[in-house]
């Protein structure tokens, strides 16, 4: 029998330990950031250890950094943590994308903006999104602090197979339908545990079409349907992304073994989900997690149990209400799901010659300084400010308040993050999650509008 993706890459990687049990993985790369590292190095330190591979440790600063003024860092905890990643990165020799710098960024953005994300790797980072790089055809999966002091320490890490669930997605999406209503459809169908026990593979001809970019949206928000894996065969358009990009030196001599990355024909699937996405709707979530979410034209539901009570009451909302109802005060374009040159593209079409409704407070905010001066390079930022959007300097921003830029609470903000979740971006904030173009047409408009009449 053939393998899948997943046991191609995942079993060149085995060091020790029997099928069925856990299993001692190598790990081709370690991304880390201010949060989840310090503890870690701290380990380090104690029991008197080396970092093992910091030629193969990469770190940058993301979660905490201000977007206005970015060296002026107020918060006594968040400059704490900045200030030790800095010094543990010069202590143990590990190349840091700091503040300021030209690849300083998002950690999900660096990575396959730099080539460090590559097809057959196993990618580990402390950040639950870490799936993102599994559109390269990579093992890419967030890890807890004690994993990463371990990963310092051996360049290794223990982990149970996972079994394998094949998304077949095909169909041409609809105008203004994008990566991003797909992934946030299939979680509010499926819930946000389907993946749980799964490496989800993302397959068919929709899969085939879309960009890196879209690809990475996609990836990233598999973490939401209670997966650690998200991947997906690489191909030309994989390979034309990473070639010629900073560390990817070794394009030629890995290029051949890179296309044997993809799952046999007679590859076993545990589980398999089909999807046409021809008549897909622009999505918007309702609710305090991502499964709570409906089609635009889709009423809300029925309180079916308590949690859908407690979210209602969050909100401040109610069943059978629609989208277009929803008092919008916020707007946020950033975050590491869609925060990459194409999403700003895609927004500033909307945006351009518009300007943002009176009671609508809009920020932009690029997930890296390359995307930052890419767009800039085309005028993007021209055609934000003058509609009325704050264009702001990289970083995590208000996907979560754990940085300056956070919601009012009560306020409810159109974003193009991640995570719903109840203060997710600040006590009280109210979230709801949807693209680029729905967050853009939302900021010209005032309120949440069908974006598909918007692209035509």
């Amino acid at each position: 029998m053939g393998q899948t993706l997943f046991d191609k890459v995942w079993d060149k990687h085995v060091l020790t330990g029997k099928e069925g049990e856990p299993q001692l993985l190598y790990i081709d790369l370690h991304l880390i950031h201010e949060v989840t590292s310090p503890q870690a190095f701290e380990g380090l330190r104690l029991q008197n250890r080396k970092l093992r591979r910091p030629d193969l440790t990469f770190a940058t600063l993301d979660h905490n950094v201000p977007t206005i003024d970015i060296f002026n860092i107020k918060d006594e905890i968040a400059n704490k943590q900045i200030t030790t990643l800095q010094k543990n990165a010069k202590d143990f020799s590990v190349h840091i994308f700091d503040m300021g710098s030209d690849e300083q960024g998002i950690v999900h953005m660096v990575g396959p903006e730099t080539g460090l994300t590559q097809p057959g790797k196993t990618i580990v980072c402390g950040d639950s999104h870490t799936a993102t790089h599994g559109a390269f055809g990579a093992i890419a999966f967030g890890i807890g602090t004690s994993e990463v002091e371990h990963v310092f320490a051996t360049q290794t890490l223990w982990q149970t197979k996972p079994k394998n669930l094949k998304i077949d997605i095909n169909g041409t999406l609809p105008p203004g339908v994008y990566a991003k209503d797909i992934i946030l459809y299939l979680i509010s169908k499926y819930g946000v545990d389907f993946g749980t026990g799964y490496a989800l593979e993302f397959t068919g001809e929709t899969i085939k079409s879309l960009s890196m970019e879209a690809r990475m949206t996609i990836c990233n928000m598999a973490i939401e349907g209670g997966t650690k894996y998200g991947l997906m065969q690489p191909d030309d358009i994989t390979f034309e992304y990473v070639k010629g990009r900073q560390y990817a030196q070794n394009f030629e001599t890995s290029i051949d073994e890179w296309r044997t990355l993809y799952s046999d024909d007679d590859a076993h699937f545990d589980k398999v989900i089909e999807l046409d996405v021809s008549n897909l709707e622009p999505q918007v979530t309702w609710g305090t997690n991502p499964e709570m979410g409906v089609g635009f034209d889709t009423p809300f539901p029925e309180i079916k149990n308590i949690n859908d009570e407690r979210a209602y009451q969050y909100m401040g909302l109610s069943p059978g209400q629609k989208a277009e109802d929803i008092d919008l005060g916020y707007v946020f374009l950033g975050s590491c799901t869609n925060a990459r040159l194409s999403d700003l593209v895609e927004a500033s079409k909307i945006v351009k010659g518009n300007q943002v409704h009176p009671k609508i407070t809009a920020i932009v905010v690029p997930g890296s300084r390359t995307v930052k001066k890419e767009a800039e390079a085309m005028g993007l930022d021209k055609i934000f400010k003058e509609a009325g959007f704050e264009w702001r300097e990289p970083g995590c921003s208000m996907c979560l308040g754990m940085n300056p830029d956070q919601v009012p609470e009560g306020v409810h903000c159109a974003s193009t993050s991640n995570r719903n979740f109840e203060g997710r971006q600040g006590k009280g904030a109210r979230t709801h999650l949807v693209s680029p173009a729905m967050a853009a047409a939302a900021a010209i408009n005032g309120k949440f509008v069908d974006v598909r009449k918007v692209v035509v």
